[in-house]
Formats: structure tokens, sequence, C-alpha cells
């Protein structure tokens, strides 16, 4: 199936490693212009170089973002615009915020993760909006987390925050529809990724056992029984930016193996 997506510019937020990593890669290899970001400069070089090594793509550019900072996430925009011209996709990605139980958060961390988890994608969203809406089939695609519809414990930051992504994405879908812009969500469960391991590592510090062992505990609960490949992420981000996609928005998606036990 070919997606259409050969030469479209999609912007990725915190893409240099992880499932934001993969949705950019995988996007590469459809033959797509991608901009990446993240906050180390090292980390956001490696990642150009092992996109355009593994990809065959020399379409990619990376800057250096904190997505704590409006400023700099307009910045981002402004000069994805300025190399590629115009801006046809954006994802929004951001690393997970603290984990912790309500009792043991500070305001301070409620603060970074509202910045990092909701105000982030507002900001890209809207700086992105005047452009895609130039464009004649423009998406828009939140990463998120299935903890958005199944509380996950010592998540409180995350099981609060990312619900309202959801409203956002929904929000937008209506009031973006007649100008063709797409909106839509995917939520994310176990993924093999080191986020994955530090929440294992708090769980295993909490209960006394190990990263192996609750790592173990918890592929039980998967219908599928394991975590997934980023990779399989990567790939339903790219479908759902692409054409082939073209009467989906307004949707949230569960990505994680069956783990999310609802109807709805």
């Amino acid at each position: 199936m070919d997606l259409g997506l050969k030469d479209k510019v999609v912007v990725v937020t915190a893409a240099s490693s992880g499932l934001g990593f993969a949705t950019a890669n995988q996007l590469a290899h459809e033959g797509a212009k991608v901009v990446i970001c993240s906050r180390s400069e090292d980390k956001v070089a490696s990642a150009v170089e092992r996109i355009v090594k593994e990809s065959g793509n020399s379409n990619v550019k990376g800057f250096v973002v904190d997505l704590h900072d409006k400023q700099q996430i307009e910045l981002l925009i402004e000069e994805s615009i300025k190399h590629f011209g115009v801006l046809d996709g954006l994802v929004t990605n951001c690393g997970g915020p603290a984990p912790g139980v309500f009792e043991d958060l500070t305001l301070e961390q409620w603060h970074s993760a509202i910045d990092d988890v909701l105000l982030s994608a507002r900001h890209a969203i809207y700086a992105a909006l005047p452009h895609l809406k130039k464009q004649p089939n423009p998406a828009i695609l939140a990463v998120t987390s299935f903890s958005a519809k199944q509380p996950v414990p010592l998540l409180t930051l995350s099981n609060t925050l990312r619900p309202a992504v959801l409203g956002m994405v929904k929000t937008l879908a209506n009031e973006l529809g007649q100008y063709n812009v797409r909106v839509n969500s995917i939520l994310p469960g176990a993924f093999a990724t080191e986020r994955l391991q530090e929440m294992f590592g708090t769980v295993a510090d909490k209960n006394g056992t190990t990263i192996e062992a609750e790592e173990a505990n918890y592929v039980k609960t998967i219908p599928l029984q394991r975590t997934g490949d980023p990779k399989e992420f990567g790939r339903l981000a790219t479908f759902l930016l692409s054409q082939a996609a073209s009467y989906i928005t307004g949707n949230m998606i569960q990505v994680d193996g069956g783990r999310y036990q609802g109807l709805l």
C-alpha cells in the first residue's frame, strides 16, 4: 500500500528515542521529510544519523528543544518551515511525567508535568496550525498513554493529564474538520523502551523485587503475553498520518497488546 507520504513534511517532538524515534524512523522509511527534536544535542544528532542510515532518506532535520519552553517550541515550527517550506503533519510526543502516588508528588512536579504533557502539545499545535491549514491533507497525532483510559498504579500525573490531552484532541477534531485537518491520538501500552524499564525499576524499588520480576508479572496482564516493539507503534502512527487514514479523525486508538480491558 502506498501511504502517500513521500516528500510530506512531518514534525515529531521528543523523537531522539523511544516511540517518538520509532515514528520518525518509519516516516522516513516512507519517504517523508522529517523534523525531530530533543533536549540533548548529542541525542538528537545521533538519532538523525541513525534514521538517515537506516531509511536511506537524507531529508531528516534535528533541533534541540526543551518542550517546557513555549518559545523554543514555536521556533521549532518556524525553523521547520524555513528548512522544508511547508508542514503536512505534526506528532506531539513527550517524555512521561514523574511517577509517584498523589501524596508524594510536589506542586513543582505537577506544574512540570502540566508543561510537559499538556501545554507542550498545545504550544506545538497552535504554532503549527496556520501552516497545516494551507496543505491539502494535514494531520495531527497526539501520543498519550493507555493510562488515559485505565489508570496505572504510581502514575498519578500521567493518569490525570493524559485524559486532558484526549479532550483537546476530540475538541480539535471537531473544530478543525472544516479545514480537513485530521486529529487523532494513540494510547500506547507497554513498549520496550528506556521509559518502561525506568517504570519497572520504580515498582521494583517499592515492592523490594527486581526489574525482571516486575516485567514478568506485568506481561502476564497483557493478552499477547509480551511488551510491544516500538516499530509496531511507529507503523500505526505513520498510517494515521497518511492519506490511507483519510477518513479517521477524533479517534483515540489503543496499541497495547490488548492490555486495556474496557469496551469503549
